[in-house]
């Protein structure tokens, strides 16, 4: 039984297969944007590094709650564009070479409590399976049938405090999915990866009892000042903009027998964060990311700019404000048809 839902309203694109290539694509795209720039990625590195740690010597000086709030907003922003710049170490976006890579990706993660290697590749899971229900690794659909047997509690965390999910992910992944980030036996890992795995989930667990030891010999208020207050504000962040880039009431999701990777790379959307942009490194020009993940991403916007007009009608672009966006989302984006090759999310009913 063939079964494609859209909510009402929305305009179906052709159902034909994409009358486009990878290849067509990708030429149309400039040579250089593929080409990293070492130095250039380096410097982002250090200006957000430059960034976080002026903003601490701000905190400790003032050393007053009235700017403690501020100062957890600007920091945990800070620490979610210190991860975009692991995200590029990740995807092997940053640099050249392997090495640089996974240097920058462990200095850039491991701070901010995610364990690089395990991350790295259960990342190139999802992008290996964007948009395919079977497999993707995060913010997939559950089906209405899944749905209608969770319990309050269930249903409580995924619709309610989603955006704090990320830390829970790391242990325990998503619904339905086993397996660690930390643990090389983890199905997310190969066994030629168990010692990439190995070393991350030990550079991990040595900053947590890095932080231990400062909540002992500081204080717990200490830490909860300057660190945990503003990871939090990270992990909104992370969780917001990964939910906001994959979740829309018009975004098709397919299932296995007819999924194909480039029309699951088109199953995401662009989005203007304002101000925001230049800060977080342009994270929201995500399309052209999926499409090409191995494009640094101070090149994305120029990338978009040159495939807009093969992608016609398949390019999502965000019209309304990320706030608005995401409140619909929020309530219309539940879960999915439990039959159907090509299906929407639906709101509760």
């Amino acid at each position: 039984m063939q079964l494609t839902t859209r909510p009402t309203g929305s305009s179906e694109l052709p159902t034909s297969e994409i009358p486009f290539t990878l290849k067509d694509l990708k030429d149309a795209i400039p040579d250089y944007c593929f080409e990293p720039s070492t130095g250039r990625s380096l410097a982002y590195f250090f200006l957000d590094i430059g960034i976080i740690a002026g903003l601490y010597g701000i905190a400790y000086s003032l050393n007053s709650w009235l700017f403690f709030p501020l100062f957890w907003l600007m920091q945990g922003t800070m620490f979610w564009a210190l991860f975009v710049v692991g995200h590029d170490c990740g995807h092997r976006s940053f640099s050249k070479h392997k090495w640089l890579n996974n240097l920058i990706g462990h200095l850039s993660h491991t701070p901010i409590l995610v364990p690089f290697h395990g991350w790295r590749i259960s990342h190139r899971t999802h992008h290996a399976n964007t948009g395919n229900i079977d497999t993707d690794e995060s913010w997939y659909p559950i089906s209405e049938k899944d749905y209608n047997e969770m319990d309050a509690i269930g249903r409580a965390i995924r619709f309610n405090l989603f955006l704090l999910a990320y830390p829970f992910y790391l242990f325990k992944r998503s619904p339905g999915r086993k397996g660690s980030h930390f643990m090389p036996g983890s199905d997310l890992f190969r066994s030629s990866e168990k010692w990439d795995v190995l070393t991350s989930t030990a550079l991990w667990t040595l900053f947590v009892g890095f932080l231990g030891w400062i909540g002992f010999q500081f204080g717990i208020v200490f830490l909860l000042k300057f660190y945990v207050m503003p990871y939090l504000v990270f992990v909104v962040w992370l969780d917001l903009v990964t939910f906001l880039h994959h979740t829309e009431p018009d975004i098709p999701w397919y299932r296995n027998d007819s999924w194909y990777f480039l029309k699951g790379a088109l199953s995401t959307i662009d989005r203007d964060y304002g101000f925001i942009n230049s800060i977080h490194h342009n994270i929201g020009t995500h399309v052209a990311h999926h499409i090409f993940l191995n494009m640094p991403h101070y090149h994305l916007k120029d990338a978009t700019e040159a495939i807009k007009p093969i992608l016609g009608d398949y390019y999502r672009e965000a019209k309304d404000s990320i706030w608005t966006s995401f409140w619909r989302s929020a309530r219309e984006c539940i879960f999915v048809p439990n039959e159907g090759q090509k299906v929407y999310y639906q709101p509760r009913r």
